[in-house]
């Protein structure tokens, strides 16, 4: 048994979300108020025990296991959910859900130490003389007590060793303030001296609110730079953290919605305005990975930019090594067209919100939230920008002008992934230019680079699944015809054959059906393996230590015991393995469409008998609706798989 079915197994899925949800029993199951969302009127979220799952027949529309429901409640990846659900229910994790007890509590003590260094530093500013050239700073800020307290915001004193020598005395060793970034190592590698002097210190957490590192600001003209971070250390990757989220997850939750910020003190002042839906991504570029920790709580993302950012062609600049370079694990590209990149391949809406020039955040807070909130519902697509700042500088009614506008912003309409946008973008920028818009889908279509066409390659080559399956449990814990058998078949497919998940979405949606995605699994480790395989397959040749490191040690087995699923079948040619993903994921869906119409005749009854006949007429339309989604998934599922046989003797009897 996995430690994920273990904890299943100990806590029982009612008792959990009791302690957050009032669940009232009906029937055999139980009904509430969804926490995922506002404003309803009626108990649409239900948690069935038989199964050990929930579902939301709201606006939520979502569903899974015990695991999905604490990510989605705190935003946790899978390892956090895990640690803190085996926690409850007393059970040690060991190696590969933690890693090695050595390595853990080496992890642990640098925690104690970053977490010990920010109250240090918060002491020095709140009673320290040598403080109060930072106090004055706050003051003018007009940071409030309270928020410098919310924030833990420090001072830093202007001596060379004044942390490493108290930290020292308190039994911290140099190798560990060195491991976390506190002091710099001199030239011979020897340990040096305190990284931060004579600066505002704004402590970094993680979404968990551990602190992680530092971020200290200059308090003199002199100093350079004016913000010094922590450097990276197995605590910090400032590629893979943003600044305020642990305070804002909840906000961002309730308001379905995020604004990303510049800076550290743009967050600290929307704080304590009241804007606190706000995050400041951390370096000059946004990362996939800083959006895939907000996706997990919302897929409405605001770029709140300085004016002199969202017009400066810099943001355009290195276009074509962002088009290079995008598919690789971690890409930080300052560009619009990463954004869009990523808009398609988070399945997210993405706006950029300019501010007015020569004002900040702060600025536009303090004459109320309604100037704020006005701003940013002004926020436009990011494409949309994207077409303002590419054709700013162009005279577009000269020739040249026109020509330079199509080859800037073709190669961005062509990775519009959806048709229909495709289209809409073709048509305005047809009528920007003033070219029938016959002419640029021609264009589209016929000029394509090479190595972007969406077409079956020949005979792909498939990972080497071989360096993980030795790390899979001696007895696979989930058969492939079990509860959660096409979840794991989809997978085992995906990890055999990359290159079909693309593969399969074209085919599906031919038929007017959207491929395969995280919302169409039910156990919280698929759901996770999932969204790690959509990035995965992504690259040009995805190799199994990528997948593997994107996975963690946490799913590493679980990833192992897949692959280890998908060879015990006779394994699929590579040239048919997009249609059998195809059709799995149709089954899939079938599958699952059926468990809601049962979960939906259930609610019908429920209204019924307490005789509220407007939820009784809403449960019947979303029980027509799963009818007629499951008739066309049969339909479809039968035409391909007719296809597929088809194809198969006319190959067979040449």
């Amino acid at each position: 048994m996995s430690v994920a079915d273990e904890i299943k197994s100990k806590i029982d899925i009612v008792d959990f979300i009791s302690n957050t949800v009032n669940l009232r029993k009906t029937g055999k199951n139980y009904t509430g108020f969804c926490p995922f969302h506002q404003n309803t009127k009626t108990p649409s979220f239900v948690v069935f025990p038989d199964t050990q799952t929930w579902r939301c027949f709201g606006a939520c529309a979502d569903g899974g296991d015990i695991f999905s429901f604490v990510m989605k409640q705190e935003g946790y990846e899978f390892k956090e959910a895990i640690q803190a659900l085996a926690k409850q229910a007393g059970i040690t994790l060991t190696t590969p859900e933690l890693g090695h007890d050595e390595q853990d509590t080496h992890y642990q003590k640098l925690l104690e130490l970053t977490a010990a260094a920010a109250a240090y530093f918060h002491h020095l500013l709140t009673h320290s003389p040598a403080g109060a050239l930072a106090r004055t700073y706050l003051a003018k800020r007009e940071v409030t007590a309270e928020t410098i307290a919310t924030f833990q915001l420090g001072f830093a004193l202007n001596e060379w060793d004044a942390l490493k020598n108290h930290f020292l005395k308190r039994g911290y060793s140099a190798d560990e303030l060195l491991a976390t970034g506190l002091i710099v190592e001199r030239d011979n590698g020897s340990p040096g001296y305190d990284r931060f002097r004579d600066r505002l210190i704004i402590p970094i957490r993680d979404g968990r609110g551990r602190v992680i590192g530092f971020g200290a600001r200059a308090l003199q003209a002199e100093q350079v730079p004016k913000y010094l971070n922590s450097p990276q250390t197995v605590l910090f990757d400032k590629s893979k953290t943003l600044y305020g989220l642990d305070l804002a997850r909840k906000h961002i939750r309730d308001a379905d919605q995020v604004i990303i910020v510049e800076g550290y003190m743009d967050v600290i002042q929307a704080h304590q305005r009241g804007a606190r839906n706000v995050v400041a991504q951390m370096g000059t570029a946004l990362t996939e990975q800083q959006l895939q920790l907000l996706k997990r709580t919302t897929g409405n993302f605001v770029l709140a930019l300085d004016a002199d950012t969202a017009g400066n062609a810099a943001t355009l600049r290195g276009l074509n090594l962002a088009r290079e370079t995008l598919d690789r694990e971690t890409v930080p590209v300052p560009t619009a067209w990463g954004l869009i990149r990523y808009e398609g391949r988070l399945e997210a809406d993405i706006r950029i919100a300019s501010l007015p020039p020569g004002r900040d955040p702060d600025d536009i807070l303090k004459e109320g939230l309604a100037a704020w909130q006005k701003i940013i519902d002004e926020a436009v697509p990011v494409i949309d920008f994207y077409f303002q700042a590419a054709t700013a500088e162009l005279n577009l009614t000269s020739a040249k002008g026109k020509s330079i506008a199509v080859q800037k912003l073709m190669p961005v309409l062509r990775d519009i992934g959806n048709s229909v946008e495709q289209e809409h973008y073709v048509q305005k920028l047809a009528r920007l230019i003033h070219i029938d818009e016959r002419t640029l889908m021609t264009e589209l279509k016929t000029n394509r680079k090479p190595g972007k066409k969406r077409q079956q390659p020949p005979q792909p080559v498939g990972p080497d699944l071989s360096k993980i399956q030795k790390k899979a449990p001696a007895a696979p814990s989930v058969e492939i015809n079990g509860d959660a058998g096409l979840e794991a078949y989809c997978l085992s497919l995906i990890l055999a054959h990359p290159f079909a998940l693309v593969m399969s979405s074209d085919i599906l949606e031919q038929q007017k059906i959207t491929g395969l995605n995280a919302n169409d699994f039910k156990r919280g480790d698929h759901k996770e393996i999932f969204k790690s395989l959509q990035l995965w397959t992504a690259a040009e040749s995805p190799r199994i230590e990528t997948l593997t490191e994107m996975v963690g040690e946490t799913l590493e087995g679980r990833l192992a015991t897949l692959a280890t699923l998908w060879h015990r079948r006779p394994p699929a040619p590579a040239e048919t393995a997009f249609r059998d993903l195809s059709i799995a994921i149709l089954r899939l869906r079938l599958q699952n469409v059926v468990q809601q119409i049962e979960e939906l005749q259930f609610m019908l009854r429920e209204a019924e008998d307490n005789h509220e006949t407007e939820e009784a007429r809403r449960y019947r339309a979303m029980i027509a609706t799963c009818s007629e989604q499951r008739r066309q998934l049969h339909d479809v599922s039968d035409a391909l798989s007719l296809t597929g046989k088809r194809r198969a003797e006319s190959k067979a009897s040449l």
